[in-house]
């Protein structure tokens, strides 16, 4: 008898250090690392969550930017930092491909980080300069058709997703056009506006500013279907069927995190994303709020791992 209260005992003392970090969640400060630079839509993302969720949890939410290697220095910070729900990091599009484009991470973004839930998702823009000669996207392949290797697209780094959907329109298009690579997304923009490139894969909010004023012009999104943001523009998907690709913004913590913790967090953030008014901000930027659950978030990132990481070795594209 005495064995078994024993035992029983030490369950229920196991059993209540488990649950404690969760009840007493959180007591401190809260760290939200964005392995990119400020202004990206991560970083947008992050701070507008950060602001509800600190209300939410009766804490503050503070954005830490730890930008650099395509966001692999951030990751492994995240990744190296105590379980106990202190340390959170929201990624976008390029944690699917960096493990397709490091030799060496110190990290596994599967293995050792835990989905919390999707925040947004939404297209890429395809946008041209006004004299390009092409106000379609079906005018800018036949020209691509007829000039092999003339075309020139604007990307910024070889996981971005303006260099991965240029590798996309050759594959699904079957043309050929020349990559013209920029360290940033200002740069690229700003040459694309001169003149000195053609076309250029961004994000809805990097170029409709351009395209509102004129100095560019929007030919396609990305998404399964038109986007609000920019009314009357076609869907990739209509010129070429299947060609679809979002850009994401997802939260993660540190992999051990309690079960607890990211339940609650996973409900918390949940909640914001319904708001009417986080809703109407993040689509006057082009997207829609995600939510969902953390083995949704967990197999989105699979799936995004996978797609890109075909086209990557396929087109054998690599960090130099």
């Amino acid at each position: 008898m005495f064995n078994r209260l024993k035992t029983a005992g030490a369950l229920c003392l196991a059993l209540c250090a488990t649950a404690l970090p969760a009840q007493d969640y959180p007591s401190k400060p809260i760290r939200m690392i964005v392995p990119n630079a400020p202004s990206g839509l991560a970083d947008i993302s992050a701070r507008i969550v950060a602001v509800k969720l600190a209300e939410a949890l009766g804490q503050p939410v503070v954005v830490d930017n730890r930008a650099g290697a395509g966001g692999t220095i951030g990751t492994a910070v995240a990744v190296k930092a105590p379980a106990d729900g202190y340390t959170l990091l929201t990624v976008f599009d390029s944690h699917a491909t960096n493990p397709h484009l490091f030799n060496h991470l110190d990290y596994d973004g599967l293995r050792d980080l835990a989905p919390v839930s999707l925040l947004v998702r939404g297209p890429l823009l395809l946008a041209a300069h006004p004299k390009s000669g092409f106000r379609s996207t079906q005018e800018l392949l036949r020209a691509a058709k007829s000039r092999p290797g003339e075309i020139k697209f604007a990307s910024v780094g070889p996981g971005s997703p303006a260099r991965l959907l240029m590798e996309l329109l050759k594959v699904e298009a079957r043309i050929d056009v020349a990559n013209i690579p920029y360290k940033g997304a200002g740069a690229a923009v700003t040459d694309l506006i001169g003149g000195q490139v053609d076309a250029i894969f961004a994000t809805i909010p990097t170029l409709l500013p351009h395209v509102r004023d004129g100095r560019l012009l929007a030919l396609a999104v990305t998404s399964p279907k038109r986007n609000a943001a920019v009314p009357g523009v076609p869907t990739m998907n209509e010129t070429i069927p299947g060609f679809v690709a979002e850009s994401w913004v997802g939260m993660l913590a540190p992999a051990q995190t309690p079960r607890e913790i990211i339940a609650r967090l996973n409900a918390e953030t949940i909640k914001i994303l319904a708001q009417p008014e986080i809703r109407a901000r993040f689509a006057e930027l082009g997207y829609e709020t995600g939510g969902g659950t953390p083995a949704q978030l967990d197999q989105w990132i699979r799936n995004e791992t996978a797609r890109w990481g075909k086209l990557i070795r396929a087109q054998k594209i690599t960090l130099e």
